[in-house]
Order: structure tokens, then sequence, then C-alpha cells
């Protein structure tokens, strides 16, 4: 099919989104203070909520109307079975989904202050299982997407065969370099699009958090790792996206920011979904700062994220009032369009 009409195609159908990625359990516990080491503190508000940047961005895509299989390992306990139950009431097909058995599920503990801080440890459990044997035993479901978006939650080794495998099939890919790691010497060609912030750009390019070098200059340095575009998220400045042709300035979404968790994971499904409907990396970049923002303004991860029809209805009301409200979201990513 000529690509004009494939193009055509696709704006005419869902986007197909291939979510490779993780989920942990959140085990969440809010105190006045962070406690000190050897330090026992009462608690109060325990919660727990579904947690991992790969149940994030399936979520999330999901309500935004596209098809998604999603491509992961849990264990055979009783988180892995919320997260099975999860997948079927947000409609993401399992396709890709192991359950590993005699493996527990990846459990996160979290602890809140009242000042907003937090301190986090996280078992991966089942997740660093996850392989290239279990990406192949799905490919059909990669093949037959429109962008697939990975995240470094799991093996380094895995999220880049996923990605390999992907644009083989001539799939837009994404990779989400979160938690960050030291990527120099790692050949990222199979990555179209890489959307780290910017603290994640330094420690990719195995920078110290108080280096001083500015933003675009890390965008050209990580696509000499061989990405197609960088878009580096700014907190209050927005994002830039970084190209062999120069760099774009992305404008945040103002909104009245509640909670700012889990907003890099909307942003980076909004994008893929708003790229797998054939969208430009300007559009693209847009609809998913304010994807990013509306979850911004609820709390938690899952439980934040909007439907289409109200991002639709904001988009919409802003058009026509031309307003934004007070505070500005710090959650913007973005990528270059869909080849």
């Amino acid at each position: 099919m000529p690509t004009d009409a494939r193009d055509a195609a696709r704006a005419a159908s869902p986007a197909r989104v291939a979510v490779v990625g993780s989920y942990a359990k959140a085990l969440v516990m809010t105190a006045d203070r962070i406690p000190a080491p050897g330090e026992t503190l009462i608690g109060r508000d325990f919660r727990g909520t579904f947690g991992g940047k790969g149940s994030d961005m399936a979520v999330q895509a999901a309500r935004l109307g596209a098809t998604v299989p999603y491509l992961g390992v849990v264990g055979d306990d009783v988180y892995g079975t919320e997260f099975r139950e999860l997948l079927e009431q947000e409609g993401v097909d399992p396709v890709g989904l192991r359950v590993a058995p005699g493996e527990s599920t990846g459990v996160g503990f979290i602890v809140k202050d009242t000042a907003g801080r937090n301190v986090i440890v996280v078992d991966p459990g089942a997740n660093d299982s996850f392989s290239p044997a279990d990406v192949d035993a799905a490919a059909g479901a990669l093949g037959g997407a429109h962008v697939a978006l990975a995240q470094l939650e799991i093996p380094l080794a895995t999220a880049l065969h996923a990605l390999t495998v992907a644009r083989a099939a001539g799939v837009t890919t994404i990779l989400n370099p979160a938690p960050a790691v030291d990527l120099r010497g790692t050949d990222l060609t199979c990555v179209d699009v890489l959307t780290p912030n910017e603290h994640e750009a330094r420690a990719t390019l195995g920078l110290g958090p108080d280096d001083a070098t500015p933003p675009a200059e890390l965008g050209r340095r990580l696509l000499a790792l061989g990405p197609r575009a960088v878009v580096i998220t700014l907190g209050e400045a927005g994002a830039l996206v970084v190209t062999a042709d120069g760099s774009v300035e992305v404008p945040p979404v103002r909104v009245d920011v509640v909670d700012s968790n889990g907003g890099g994971d909307s942003f980076n499904a909004a994008l893929a979904v708003a790229l797998g409907e054939g969208h430009d990396l300007p559009a693209a970049a847009g609809f998913a700062g304010t994807v990013a923002a509306l979850c911004c303004e609820h709390w938690e991860t899952v439980p934040s994220y909007q439907d289409r029809a109200t991002v639709d209805a904001f988009l919409a009301a802003d058009r026509t009032t031309g307003t934004t409200t007070s505070t500005t979201t710090s959650t913007t990513t973005s990528t270059e369009a869909r080849r």
C-alpha cells in the first residue's frame, strides 16, 4: 500500500500502541515526615495502588481510545491477578503478558510526607525475568502496532530487542529512558524517539546532576547515540524537541497541579497515541502535554488518567476561550512524527 494510503487508513482507525513494560503493586503510606534511618513512625492512609511505568502507559493509552497490546511479566500471586483484572477492565490486550510460576510480582513501598516528599523502595520481582524470548513470543503484536513504547523498569536488553523487532516491521518506536541509566556506548538506532526529562538526559550521558550543559546540547549529544529524535522535558519551561534539523520548543500546558506523579508516563502514552493517529510532532506533543497536565490535577497515577472525551472537551474549551489556569505542570515529553 502506498505511504499516503497507509497513513490515511491509520488516521481513520484507532491507534495501535504496543506497550513493553513493567508492573509493580504500589503500597503507599503517609507520615508527617520521612523517617530517619532506624526510626519508627506512625503512619496513616495506607493504600495499595497500581504502579509501574508499563502499567501506567498502557492504561492511559487505552483510555485515550487506542488499541493496546501489552508485553510484560508478573508473578503468579494476588498482585499479578489484580493486574490482569486491571487490564481486562481497561480493555488492554494481555497478548504478551507472561505469568511466571514461583515468582513474585513487582512491588514498591512508598512513604510520603505532608510536604509532598517521598521515599521509594522497589523490588522488581518478575519484571527482571522479562526476556527477549518473551518479546519474540509476542512479535506479532509488536509488528501489528503503529507505535511501540518501552521504558527501563525492565531489562535494557529486552527493551531494546522489542524496539528492534518493532522497527524492523515498520513501527515507530519510543524509548522513555527511565529510570535513567548511563547509555553511553549503547546502540540506540532502534529508537525513533528518546524521551528523557532533563535529569535523565544528563544521567543517560554519564553526567552529574549539577552539570550545566544546556538542554539543546544534551539533545544533540543524545542524538549521537542513534535515536532519530530526542525530546527533553524541562519542567515549567515545557519541553525541547531536538532532531538533526535543529530544535523546537514545546510550551507547557497550565493547570492547577495537585500531584505530578505519573505525569511523564501519561505524556509518553498520549504521545504514542497521537503519533499512531497520524499527527505530526508539534501536534502530538501539544496533545500529550494536555493529557499529562490533566492527570496532574488529580492524585495518584492510574486514578488520575483522563479519558479521550475529557481531553477533547478541555482542548475544545481552550480553543474557544483562549484561557488557561494558573499553575504550570512539569510533565511534558515528546517525539518525532510517525514514519
